[in-house]
């Protein structure tokens, strides 16, 4: 199954965006994931084991429980297909980082912008 197809399913990001913040029970995500979703636990059993067979997540016993975790390698491929995109939002972030600067360097200084020379030319 290609990245995106995993990636695709709206249960399935959840599942990941909850085990980035570090490792879940399964019952943990179960129950999270049934409440968000309305899906019985099988259901998302079934999505962890997408996750699992297909390198996103890992899982490993402790006592009786299952603990899940992410596994970044196939996130990896994605970004890396991704960089043929960022020009997309690369450059207007780079400009608003620069607005913010100016903006953060006015207030500390108390001086004003300095008018656009289109608004310098106006009578």
């Amino acid at each position: 199954m290609h990245a995106f197809d995993v990636l695709g399913d709206p249960v399935r990001r959840r599942i990941l965006e909850l085990l980035a913040d570090g490792e879940m029970t399964a019952g943990a995500l179960a129950d999270v994931v049934r409440a968000e979703f309305g899906i019985s636990q099988p259901a998302v059993s079934q999505h962890l084991k997408v996750l699992r067979d297909n390198g996103f997540a890992t899982v490993r016993a402790a006592g009786t429980r299952r603990l899940y975790a992410v596994d970044a390698r196939p996130l990896r491929e994605v970004d890396q297909w991704l960089d043929h995109f960022r020009l997309f939002w690369t450059n207007p972030l780079q400009a608003l980082v620069t607005e913010l600067a100016r903006g953060r360097r006015e207030r500390r200084t108390g001086t004003p912008p300095a008018a656009a020379p289109e608004e310098r030319n106006q009578p």
